[in-house]
This record gives structure tokens, sequence and C-alpha cells, in this order.
């Protein structure tokens, strides 16, 4: 059985769609595109699909991943454009590698989220980030399934900088980014959760809603602060793999000639 790991976006009016949407999108491209899935046993066999710590319905991404079964060998970059063609536009599949090693869930640990402000002036932005970080604690509540919960957003958070707008928006109006490194911990903190936080310790509040971005999820590197790529080791592997086929029929020949 064939594993692939693909990594996919949620751009424009897409990042909207919620995550069930998106499981019915895929899983109708698999169709289209003739992957041979492997499937579940059971009375409801479903295709072997496995997503890992999907972004929030609202907000955009530059980096979700899952990983797919195969009961047939594919080129993973071939697979990749099928697939791609067949998902709608700004749910695109952007990469895919063969899955040589494992603990893909295990590789991501921290998100790089951006935040566009519009309305707010960086200099600001920059007030409310010197408090936030400044805070031992920040806490924050958020409605849950089992009603409100007061949780700490401040520790999740790794860095968080404020930068001024590029002039991509011809706009009078002011507009600030943050961008952050937040660590996947429990219960999880999202960037709504460090806006309430900004809100709560310098009174940052946005008149309109912040358009969120991820732009990178993986291991967070304790020493350097950055977020690695997970597909990373796999690419790796699947580089490594001839030389070490090269290199055992050589020994090999070696030990037959002794």
């Amino acid at each position: 059985m064939q594993r692939i790991r693909l990594r996919y976006t949620k751009r424009g009016r897409l990042r909207f769609t919620s995550h069930r949407d998106f499981q019915r999108a895929f899983e109708r491209a698999l169709r289209r595109a003739e992957v041979p899935m492997a499937y579940s046993a059971g009375f409801t066999p479903h295709p072997k699909v496995s997503y890992a710590n999907a972004a929030p319905t609202g907000t955009g991404s530059e980096a979700e991943y899952l990983e797919i079964a195969l009961t047939a060998a594919r080129d993973p970059e071939k697979l990749r454009e099928l697939l791609d063609e067949s998902m709608p536009v700004g749910l695109d599949i952007i990469e895919a590698v063969e899955a040589r090693t494992s603990g893909l869930a295990d590789r991501l640990t921290a998100s790089v989220w951006e935040l566009r402000l519009d309305g707010v002036a960086p200099e600001d932005a920059e007030r409310a980030v010197v408090a936030f970080t400044a805070a031992d604690s920040v806490e924050v509540q958020r409605r849950t399934k089992n009603g409100m919960r007061t949780f700490d957003a401040r520790s999740a958070v790794a860095s968080l900088e404020a930068h001024s707008a590029q002039a991509d928006r011809p706009t009078d109006q002011p507009c600030a980014i943050l961008r952050l490194v937040v660590r996947h911990v429990t219960p999880a903190v999202r960037p709504d959760d460090v806006l309430s936080g900004l809100r709560a310790v310098a009174d940052l509040a946005p008149p309109v809603a912040a358009a969120v971005t991820r732009l990178a999820q993986g291991l967070f590197d304790e020493e350097t602060g950055t977020v690695t790529d997970p597909l990373a080791p796999d690419r790796e592997a699947v580089t490594a793999a001839p030389a070490d086929r090269t290199g055992a029929a050589t020994a090999a020949a070696a030990k037959a000639s002794a």
C-alpha cells in the first residue's frame, strides 16, 4: 500500500469552506481523478484519508496537510496534477510526496499566522504587541460546546510582531499586519484568541474583522524560533533511497566476489 502526503490551500472565498465541505470536495476529486484509493473495512467503507490539524472555518491557509492510502502505486506529481484539476479554484493541491517516514501529525507542532488589521494604525498594533508579549499570561474566554471556557492565550505564542501593510490595496485607511507563531497546545489557541488577548491588554479593537491566513505549519524549532517544513523528511528519504539501493548492491557484489 502506497501512502501519499499532500499540501493544499484555502484561498479567496474558499477560506469560508468548512472542514466537512472540503472533505466532500476532496472525495469527489478522488473519484474524478480515478485514484486507486484504499478503503476502510466495515459496513460503511470510506476512503483512507487522514486530515491533520485543519484551519478554522473563515481563515485562509497556504499550509494544510492530509495523507491518502492507495492500493496501487502512482507518481506523486502526476497524482497531484490530476487532483488539483478536479478541485475548485482556491482549494489547490500544491505539493505531493510519497510518505517514507511516520508521524506526519507529530511534526505539526506550530503554525505561522498572518493577520491583516484594516483600520488599525501600525503604531497602535505595535503598542498592543509590546503589552501582550510583556505579560506573563493573558486570559481570554471562548464559547465551546460545553459553555464558556477561560484559558491563557499568551503561553502558546512563541513570537508576535507588528508590521506596516504593503501597498497592495490602495486605501486612505490605516492597516497593520500581525505575524505570529503559535504552538499547537491543548486547549488550542487560535488567531482570534490572540486578538481577544490584544483587546484585553491594550484595548486593540479592529473596526472590521481581521483577514487571517496560515502561512506555514510544521515542527517548531526551539533554537531558531522557526517552523520547519513537515514534508522535508519524506523528500529527503525519497532522494536518499536510490543511493542507499546502489550502496547495498555494491556491497552485495563485493561480498559475492570475495
